[in-house]
């Protein structure tokens, strides 16, 4: 055998099982053969074989075995490892074996079967049995068809077939686009798809048009794809924007009237403004607003801003309370209102989740049941799935929960009736046009459509009754006059009008239109001169929106779309009027005046509207007829801007003492703290350096705090000019130099150390602040609402708001405060409201003199004497700078990175042999929460960090486009402010100085008090 071959054959037979025999390839010997190797039982033949091996060897070519092998191992010894076969051995006899032992022989064998058999049924690679022929054999059909292979290879075939079917996942037999667009299919996706976030009935014609986001277990449209950031402000101003509130949630309060306004008084106050037990408000004529407090605790512990509505008395001894609030207040409100009335939870009344589905879905249900049953789906134990149908139900509660609660005491019940009710918002002067375009009041029914429906017979048996068919002709004829108005500001602010409306698909437009109001009409009209000047009857009010049963009835028997489009099509001239006749459905709504801004002196009226209330299932019935009147659409950015510009608190970014507001600044600060993170050390705002100490929230507590310590420190007011209590370190710049020294005290009750400043100023004047604030994102301790409050009595903020008109002369200014019906600002007027309220704020809102764009979390600032006499004598001087600060914590932070560069060098092993010391241990941690840019540990006195003492801080601000110019929104301490009018001269009261978290720039702006 050649060289080549001895190759060839020794790397075929390399990875043969160790106990194979095979017989070697013959060769050019005398004996012409070759014999098997002996097998390992047979001693004698083994050590004959052995010695003829080794003789042949020995006698064949020598460069063989030197040039293929390593030295001291043959070939036979490379083939096969250890005790293997003689690979290559040359035979010199052709001999067979004379007997074997059978045993040992199978025995040895046995192995060799067992792995022979397993390589044979065992496939070596991914590919199927007709993949496996040459190309020549293969057919198409062998994918689908086992009869089109060999033979042979059918059964393996089968079973591989076989197998593909146990380990195919099953897939919905509904995958075309056709069946997943079938009804059904449909309300199980999107019953899927809200488990977590409640859709509204309009979130579908919002999705494909709005910006979604998911808040307070909501889906909600943020803002419109399209740019229409100017139209939406133009159609606020001149036409008509469209909101759906449908989110907002309601809580209806059923008792008697004398026990709910005894548990209801305990909760709000009177010095806020109106009450539960208004006049105007309780004989159900007017909806009224208030801030509800913890029960007995005002005015700490806020929570949160309510609108209600009472229903008109109708001679029964209980009465109905619709409370309705934000969701993120909900549950705090609830839970305080159970509490109150001592309401606990009924067996019998108990839900888990309310589901509610129309007569038509529950037809296209059964008819799928029953003639769809290949797409049927069916559970593990193959029982029929429950029917689908859609939920309607509410987000901020958990399908566990009950709706109704009763006082076992005085009966009264709370029932929770959130998407129950839908709400819309129309805004703009002409929305009383478009409210009249869109509905028409229904007409009068006394005999029922057809026998074996209940369709409209609730107001069949009302228009029997002469006193009802009368209410509604004189609710009737009022809602045809409203177009005669010119704005809805020119009705009463909250003036309610019930109503009963016909289907408001039936009078859709061929295209789309603008509503407009026809003045024509109505020039000399005396009942528009009427209802401007006395309003809505207090009668007119009623509304059969508040009986649950009319509702529900309402709900169930609504025309489909389906039938709607049915019978349009079977109009003799297309596209006439579709007349239904008594089949046509009547909607029973609640109308109510958005009075819009009403406080200040510019822009009375601005933002009036109406609220549309309707009972659920009816969403998109209205909401299309009203885009067809040319209305314009708006989301959550567009209702922050409409509360912006009318210059008031918006729920819940602008009620910092309340739990909604704490959670909402919390969740601003992560996200704008994980902004700031993303972005790259060199191309982000080093925020020490600009002086800001809190860029992503407003430390209120720490700034109430910081000035009430000022106050008791100064014993009296002192000049701005005065020397700060705390030094600021400057580049450059050294401003007056009180020394501070940190010290610890540690406390005999809780013998845990405060840190304090010691501050000397150069008055010789020793004053302690706590510094507990601390710049720890997240960890800041603020949920107490006691450590400040919100100063919301009208009284105490008219007088304020007098005290921030500037005049010219002081006499002008005595003449000014006294036409206002306020006192003149002395000690003795001021002092008392700083003893009652020590750490309180005020909403305040400031426009800017000249350019400049207020931002979120600008610094509203107290100008020096300098500042003010640089004004008066150039009058296009913008404001200060603020001299660069030194950032003390950039060493720490080079440190930290060269400490971790040094861990990553290090071996672990002489980290563990040489654990860190403790000092070490606590220098890692203190600069674990160190980030370049940002103040780390505690805070400072934040109202004299900076060259310019510090008052309040902007919640929101932007240009506006209502008055041409920068204008903010915010809060200052009430300290703080009465601070800076006691000081500032008479012609420049109210000024102040803001300026951005990330510009060092100071701008001058006017603060008015809006009341």
């Amino acid at each position: 055998m050649s060289g080549a071959r001895e190759k060839k054959r020794a790397k075929k037979m390399r990875n043969q099982p160790a106990s194979v025999t095979l017989p070697a390839e013959p060769g050019p010997f005398s004996s012409g053969g070759s014999r098997a190797c002996p097998p390992p039982g047979d001693v004698h033949s083994e050590q004959q074989y052995q010695q003829q091996k080794f003789s042949n060897q020995s006698s064949g070519p020598s460069y063989r075995k030197d040039q293929y092998f390593p030295k001291g191992q043959n070939r036979g010894e490379r083939g096969r490892g250890r005790g293997g076969w003689q690979g290559g051995c040359r035979s010199v006899s052709v001999e067979m074996p004379k007997y074997i032992t059978v045993s040992a022989f199978a025995e040895a064998r046995a192995a060799e079967i067992n792995a022979m058999l397993k390589a044979v049924t065992q496939k070596s690679s991914n590919s199927l049995v007709f993949q496996t022929l040459p190309r020549h054999m293969r057919r198409r059909a062998m994918s689908h068809n086992i009869k089109r292979l060999p033979r042979r290879l059918q059964e393996m075939a089968r079973k591989e077939a076989e197998k593909a079917v146990h380990q195919k996942k099953e897939q919905s037999k509904t995958k075309c686009r056709k069946a997943r667009r079938r009804h059904i299919n449909l309300v199980a996706e999107f019953n899927r798809r809200q488990r977590k976030n409640i859709w509204l009935e309009t979130h579908i014609w919002h999705a494909k048009r709005f910006h979604m986001v998911k808040k307070w277990g909501y889906c909600l449209g943020e803002s419109p794809t399209e740019k229409s950031y100017r139209a939406c402000y133009r159609a606020m101003t001149k036409h008509c924007l469209l909101q759906d509130l449908s989110y907002y949630c309601c809580l209806e309060l059923t008792g008697k009237e004398n026990e709910l306004l005894e548990q209801l008084a305990r909760i709000c106050n009177i010095d806020t403004g109106l009450t539960f037990e208004e006049a105007s408000c309780l004989s159900g004529g007017f909806e009224g607003s208030l801030n509800l407090y913890r029960a007995d605790h005002y005015p700490e512990d806020m929570l949160g801003p309510v609108t209600f509505i009472w229903k008109p008395k109708d001679g029964s001894e209980n009465r109905q309370l619709w409370i309705w609030m934000h969701p993120a207040l909900k549950q705090d409100i609830l839970r305080e209102l159970k509490a109150i009335f001592q309401c606990t939870e009924p067996e019998e009344i108990y839900i888990p989740e309310p589901v509610t589905t129309s007569t038509e879905e529950e037809k296209q249900i059964d008819v799928a049941v029953t003639l769809g049953k290949k797409r049927k789906k069916e559970d593990k134990e193959g029982e029929k799935a429950v029917p689908l149908k859609k939920i309607i139900g509410d987000g901020t509660r958990d399908p566990g929960q009950s709706y109704s609660w009763i006082s076992q005491a005085s009966g009264i019940v709370i029932s929770d009736r959130s998407m129950e009710i839908l709400r819309y918002r129309l805004i703009g002067p002409l929305s009383h046009s478009a409210l009249t375009g869109t509905l028409k009041a229904a007409s009068l029914q006394t005999e029922m459509a057809e026998s074996d429906t209940e369709q409209n017979n609730w107001w069949v048996e009302n228009c029997k009754n002469s006193e009802k068919v009368s209410l509604h002709q004189r609710q009737s004829a009022v809602f045809e006059l409203l177009e005669g108005l010119s704005s809805p500001s020119e009705m009463p602010p909250g003036t309610i009008l019930g109503l009963t409306v016909g289907d408001p698909r039936v009078n859709l437009p061929k295209k789309k239109t603008k509503a407009v109001p026809d003045f024509e009409k109505y020039r000399d009209n005396d009942k528009v001169r009427q209802l401007y000047l006395e309003g809505v009857p207090v009668d007119c009010a009623h509304s059969f929106i508040w009986d649950q049963d009319i509702c529900k009835n309402v709900t169930e028997n609504k025309i489909s779309e389906q039938d709607l489009n049915h019978m349009r099509s079977q109009l003799l001239v297309p596209g006439s009027h579709l007349d239904l006749g008594p089949c046509e459905s009547k909607i029973p709504i609640l109308l109510v005046q958005q009075p819009g801004k009403m406080a200040g002196e510019d822009r009375p009226g601005w933002g009036s509207g109406w609220d549309i209330y309707l009972p659920k299932g009816w969403g998109m019935a209205f909401w299309i007829p009203f885009i067809y009147r040319g209305v314009r659409v708006g989301g959550l950015q567009e209702a922050l801007k409409h509360s912006e510009y009318q210059r008031i608190p918006h729920t819940p970014n602008d009620f910092p003492d309340c739990q909604a507001g704490m959670k909402f600044a919390k969740e601003l600060e992560t996200s704008l703290l994980e902004k700031f993170k993303r972005r790259p050390p060199a191309k982000r705002a080093n925020y020490v350096k600009l002086g800001t100490l809190t860029p992503f929230v407003c430390p209120w507590g720490q700034l109430t705090k910081n000035w009430e310590g000022r106050m008791k420190a100064s014993g009296e007011f002192v000049h701005p000019s005065s020397p700060h209590p705390m030094c600021c370190t400057m580049e450059g710049h050294s401003f007056c130099g009180p020394k501070a020294e940190v010290v610890k005290e540690s406390s005999p009750e809780t013998d845990e150390e405060k840190e304090t400043m010691e501050i000397t100023s150069s008055e010789g004047v020793l004053m302690k602040n706590d510094v507990t604030g601390t710049q720890d994102f997240g960890g800041r301790d603020e949920t107490k609402t006691s450590d400040f409050i919100v100063l919301r009595s009208e009284k105490l903020l008219m007088q304020v708001s007098a005290w921030c008109y500037p005049t010219a002369g002081k006499d002008r200014r005595v003449r000014l405060v006294s036409r206002l019906g306020q006192k003149e600002m002395t000690e003795d007027v001021f002092l008392p409201i700083l003893m009652s309220y020590p750490r309180a704020l005020v909403w305040v809102n400031l426009s800017l003199l000249r350019k400049g764009n207020p931002e979120l979390h600008s610094m509203i600032c107290i100008p020096t004497e300098d500042d003010l006499l640089h004004l008066s004598k150039d009058k296009l001087f913008c404001g200060p700078q603020e001299p660069r600060h030194h950032d003390i914590f950039k060493h720490r932070v080079q440190k930290l990175k060269e400490e971790k560069k040094k861990k990553k060098k290090h071996n672990m092993k002489a980290v563990e042999s040489d654990p860190p010391s403790v000092s070490d241990k606590e220098t890692t941690e203190e600069h674990e929460d160190l980030i370049l840019g940002l103040w780390s540990g505690a805070l400072p006195d934040v109202t004299s960090h900076c060259s310019r003492t510090l008052l309040g801080y902007v919640t929101r601000g932007d240009f506006s486009l209502a008055v041409g110019c920068g204008e903010a929104l915010g809060f200052v301490s009430l300290t703080g402010l009465l601070y800076m009018l006691y000081n500032q001269p008479a012609d420049k009261k109210g000024l102040v100085l803001l300026r951005t978290p990330a510009s060092l720039q100071y701008r001058f702006a006017r603060l008015t008090i809006e009341v």
